[in-house]
């Protein structure tokens, strides 16, 4: 097999993951069959691990405590860990209830882990949500929860927006990110009946299913990405809730950007290593597809980093005697180059559209969209020989309010 037979088959291989993944966005076109409205019955418990959040916690407290739920069925936790401000007297003041760390937090996952397990221990609650410390809750968030799981759910997320879309290019470009999986990954398999998956805030989980889980048991960086893993490995899909809105607050700076992604990139290549295997024994299940489909989606970061070699190898091929030379390459690369930046910047339009995200302001995230993508490949690929092993903490400091969701 010569050089190019090598690059031809390696493009058929990664191209058959990314077709996998542009067949099942397809379902996004299928009208959502909407959850039915109950009564108010579930009673939570709402977690939030905040670290040094001072400024922002005391805005998701009061829209928790704003929500259209009977007031009497949820309570409001707040963990404070690693604080050197006033975080805890923030949300104390806000109305909520605190749980102190009774031993050190590394990572986000032990300070959920600490709570959770207090709480298991009291009863009392028939489900737990978590939240970031920088989100606002649409006020319908706990009742379309509650929709969620008198339907049937047993572990479920909400839809995550930015709530600070048109500040900065980069915080528009993070909007779109999520306006964009929100679509294509979680709507369109919940209408094909696979499994969402979890992106860092705005879930929740039946308790009864946690104490099976024996509680909030994550040991990486992502704990988000873990527990969404051990839901699936335990047979259990992630259902889609699209009304039950989190506002996340999304960073301006580029470089603050790429050390965020990095560490979101690291720890799913972490928890592919540790889960794999048994997501891998789980497709002699029923559920199959499903079991595959959570195997490529932690398969994609390996994927999309392997891109380089095709890459490599026809550069090698161009270069070499015989080759079809310089020129050649530069012109390919140059076609291919404006061809897929035209088609992101025309998906990212599309899908501004659709979100009523398509407003002036955001012109310059959607003009820049594609480098934001792009950027996502040298993280990969420097994630495969350098893993990230700390929580560098993000600061926030913007107390924004956000409408009702639509």
């Amino acid at each position: 097999m010569n050089l190019m037979h090598w690059v031809i088959a390696l493009n058929l291989l990664l191209g058959g993951v990314g077709l996998y993944f542009a067949v099942t966005a397809l379902w996004a076109l299928k009208k959502e069959k909407p959850l039915g409205r109950f009564a108010p019955r579930y009673r939570f418990a709402v977690l939030i691990a905040a670290r040094n959040e001072e400024r922002v916690i005391g805005g998701l407290v009061r829209s928790l405590l704003a929500q259209d739920y009977p007031r009497e069925l949820f309570d409001v936790y707040v963990i404070p860990n690693n604080c050197t401000d006033h975080t805890a007297r923030e949300a104390f003041l806000a109305g909520a209830k605190l749980i102190e760390p009774a031993y050190p937090v590394r990572y986000k996952g032990d300070a959920l882990r600490q709570a959770g397990d207090r709480l298991l221990g009291q009863g009392g609650y028939d489900a737990f949500c978590v939240f970031d410390a920088d989100n606002i809750a649409d006020p319908r968030f706990l009742a379309e929860m509650n929709n969620a799981f008198c339907s049937g759910a047993v572990v479920a997320r909400g839809r995550n927006r930015a709530k600070n879309p048109a500040e900065s290019w980069v915080s528009a470009c993070y909007a779109l990110y999520f306006e964009m999986f929100n679509l294509f990954f979680a709507r369109a398999r919940e209408n094909c009946g696979l499994s969402a998956n979890i992106i860092g805030t705005g879930f929740g989980v039946r308790t009864s299913f946690l104490r099976e889980l024996g509680g909030f048991r994550t040991g990486t960086i992502t704990e988000d990405v873990e527990f969404f893993a051990q839901c699936v490995a335990a047979g259990e899909r992630v259902w889609w809730v699209p009304r039950a809105v989190t506002y996340d607050e999304e960073p301006n700076s580029f470089r603050l950007s790429l050390t965020q992604r990095r560490r979101w990139c690291s720890g799913s290549m972490e928890v592919a290593g540790r889960y794999l295997p048994a997501l891998w024994a789980g497709l002699s299940r029923r559920q199959r597809l499903r079991e595959l489909d959570v195997i490529l989606f932690f398969a994609a970061p390996f994927v999309q980093a392997l891109t380089v070699l095709p890459l490599g190898l026809t550069v090698a091929w161009a270069l070499l005697p015989g080759g079809p030379g310089l020129g050649f390459l530069l012109a390919s690369a140059g076609a291919w180059l404006a061809l897929s930046y035209g088609a992101v910047t025309l998906l990212a339009l599309a899908v501004s559209w659709r979100t009523g995200l398509l407003r002036p302001e955001m012109y310059p995230g959607i003009a820049a969209y594609g480098l934001f993508m792009a950027s996502w490949l040298p993280l990969q690929v420097l994630c495969l020989f350098r893993r990230t092993t700390s929580w560098r903490e993000i600061a926030h400091g913007r107390a924004l309010t956000v409408g009702r969701a639509a």
